[in-house]
């Protein structure tokens, strides 16, 4: 099948990683780019900080000074294909949980910062990101970003839409017992919004973590078009504008949304905390 400028085919690397070492997850990611090249894939998305590991301790902080994105350039360019991948991020003496998105020729496009921060793992090391729309044009298509726990906001999701998003990528860490995020809420959030949704976790476990697995890519009609529960291994889905455009004609949510009737609500919220 060709694939057009606005309809580009993602992969999505769902695996255990290597906690802690560096260069093996960087080797990993080598081969998987070729892979999904290999396999027509013009985008590969990996799961939350997928370069180090997640849950490995106060290790995070050394690993985060190293030039990690240049190492990621380098994969993409020789690999011809576009990489959306978790790093942390060090920067004026504060830590981020990033994503990264750099293009097939190796050029930095964006990085998306972890806007909500999830329980003593996050908070202990990261500082929160303040960006919450991440959107990068590429190959006629408008693709969004987010980290794991920023998705279970719907509001976050909305606002990507809101600004003409076809496609979002998250990668994630998502852990036992939140099963039902990666299996229902992914969904939803493709529906109500409209969109294509790439949800990319870990396998297996590191230190006291036991990843659910379960990636998925969703079309905006709710329908899983690859999926994998558990163990390593590439997912595939074609994302295609003209879909999107479709299917907010016939569900026009975002059009009909009244958005004057949530802001008195929204500011009395925050007036409150």
């Amino acid at each position: 099948m060709s694939i057009t400028r606005s309809q580009i085919r993602v992969a999505g690397l769902q695996s255990a990683g290597s906690p802690g070492d560096v260069n093996a997850n960087l080797d990993e990611l080598s081969a998987a780019a070729r892979a999904a090249a290999g396999s027509g894939a013009q985008l590969l998305v990996t799961s939350e900080l997928f370069v180090t590991g997640y849950d490995i301790g106060d290790a995070i902080r050394s690993l985060a000074r190293q030039d990690l994105i240049s190492q990621v350039r380098r994969i993409a360019e020789v690999s011809g294909i576009a990489l959306i991948v978790g790093v942390p991020e060090h920067e004026s003496g504060k830590l981020y949980n990033s994503a990264v998105f750099v293009d097939h020729t190796g050029r930095h496009r964006a990085t998306h910062r972890k806007t909500h921060l999830f329980g003593e793992l996050d908070r202990r090391y990261f500082t929160a990101g303040e960006k919450v729309v991440t959107v990068v044009d590429y190959l006629g298509l408008r693709i969004g970003m987010m980290i794991c726990y920023d998705v279970e906001f719907p509001e976050n999701t909305r606002m990507v839409a809101l600004n003409g998003a076809d496609f979002l990528a998250v990668p994630t860490a998502q852990m036992e017992p939140f099963e039902f995020v990666a299996d229902s809420v992914i969904r939803t959030r493709a529906w109500e919004n409209q969109m294509y949704v790439a949800y990319i976790n870990h396998a297996g476990r590191e230190g006291d973590t036991v990843y659910v697995g379960r990636s998925s890519i969703v079309a905006p009609d709710a329908t899983v078009l690859d999926s994998i529960v558990a163990g390593s291994g590439l997912i595939y889905g074609d994302v295609d504008a003209t879909v999107v455009a479709e299917a907010r004609r016939r569900n026009p949510y975002l059009s009909d949304l009244r958005p004057e009737l949530n802001d008195p609500l929204m500011r009395r919220f925050g007036d409150r905390n």
